[in-house]
């Protein structure tokens, strides 16, 4: 049984970052920065990076931030790892391998996008350019897409503040690592809360 759970945590994380790096290398290779393409009027893909600076700092904060990225997908590694030998549930150990495999894929762009890509700044980003890539080692964007504007109006000119103003939900743009992510955690806290919070207890 722990090797079933073992090799199903393995195939989600394999499945997931496969899915995530082909779309996001797609995406790097066939449209500009800010460009959209409208799968639905409710569904674009939107292109767009994200730097991940910290308190906006260029350099200094980038590095901290990937290699923060880089210890705690270690630790979470090593967490899911103690799951499968202790053979927890498989729906317990399939909601960390969401939160590790989207926890890898973004850490795959920062560490690596900004040295086999160049910029997408008006124009297709070519991989593995002659001239270099467009940041060094671990100083890579994360590349997001998914957008869903599901409403799209202009607020009233009597709302205080942000009357006649143009208001969308949902504005954010993520990515698939994002969406693992944010489903691992909300299974997790939904079903799961008690487990988290014994196995957690069991590692101190």
């Amino acid at each position: 049984m722990k090797y079933s759970k073992g090799w199903g945590a393995v195939l989600i994380v394999m499945l997931l970052l496969i899915l995530d790096q082909a779309l996001k290398i797609w995406i790097k290779t066939h449209m500009q920065l800010h460009e959209s393409i409208e799968i639905t009027p409710w569904f674009y893909l939107y292109f767009t990076e994200n730097p991940g600076m910290a308190f906006g700092i260029e350099v200094i904060g980038k590095l901290f931030l990937s290699v923060f990225r880089i210890i705690a997908v270690g630790f979470i590694g090593y967490y899911l790892y103690k799951l499968v030998k202790q053979n927890y549930s498989l729906g317990f150990i399939a909601c960390v391998s969401l939160i590790f495999a989207g926890a890898i894929g973004n850490i795959i762009d920062s560490v690596f996008y900004g040295v086999i890509f160049d910029h997408s700044f008006g124009q297709i980003a070519s991989f593995m350019p002659e001239g270099g890539g467009y940041a060094g080692w671990l100083h890579g964007k994360v590349v997001d897409m998914f957008y869903f504007p599901l409403i799209q109006t202009d607020l009233p000119d009597w709302v205080p503040i942000w009357g006649g103003e143009e208001f969308v939900f949902f504005r954010p743009i993520f990515n698939l690592a994002d969406s693992a992510i944010c489903v691992g955690v909300f299974l997790l806290l939904i079903f799961y809360r008690r487990t988290l919070s014994s196995s957690l207890s069991k590692e101190k």
